[in-house]
């Protein structure tokens, strides 16, 4: 099990510098992602909810992690809070 955490942190390390050669050289980068080490490192998040599939579709917050965090009907927020 250490052995895949492993290989996941090392794979998402890798997806985040490959976003910020592509930030340093003006590009914009839009991912879904769902990942909370991807997600707070994020400039600015919409978060999309409340809920999945036919619960879903509505921007429930925007802004940066910290303000998702202090969202309270939101999801990622909840989550990102207790992360951050």
């Amino acid at each position: 099990m250490n052995q895949l955490l492993d290989y996941i942190f090392h794979d998402i390390s890798k997806l985040l510098k490959c976003f910020q050669l592509l930030l340093e050289r003006n590009n914009s980068v839009v991912i879904i992602e769902h990942n909370l080490d991807v997600i707070k490192c994020a400039d600015y998040i919409i978060d999309l909810g409340p809920e999945a599939g036919d619960k879903g579709g509505e921007i429930v917050a925007t802004g940066t992690p910290e303000e998702i965090a202090e969202v309270e009907n939101s999801w990622t927020g909840k989550y990102l809070k207790e992360y951050l």
